[in-house]
């Protein structure tokens, strides 16, 4: 009984992971698409690197106002 109760921890932990790459993933190819207009040079410029926060922080946002729109519906 025990070993199942691991067996589970573990694989919710594997999913978590999987599910946390997956979303650095797009959340990576979102933003730079809608960032990035230009060839990058050695160093993002200003707008750029703004553009790139923005971006990144409305779409953790998002991703956890959804998560937890989720889990209140279980």
């Amino acid at each position: 009984m025990e070993n199942n109760a691991e067996l589970q921890r573990f694989l919710e932990q594997e999913k978590q992971k999987a599910m946390v790459s997956e979303m650095v993933g797009k959340l990576t190819s979102v933003c730079w698409d809608k960032c990035i207009t230009g060839t990058p040079g050695s160093k993002f410029s200003s707008s750029e690197s703004t553009c790139l926060t923005n971006c990144a922080q409305r779409y953790m946002d998002m991703s956890m106002m959804i998560m937890k729109r989720f889990q209140s519906m279980q």
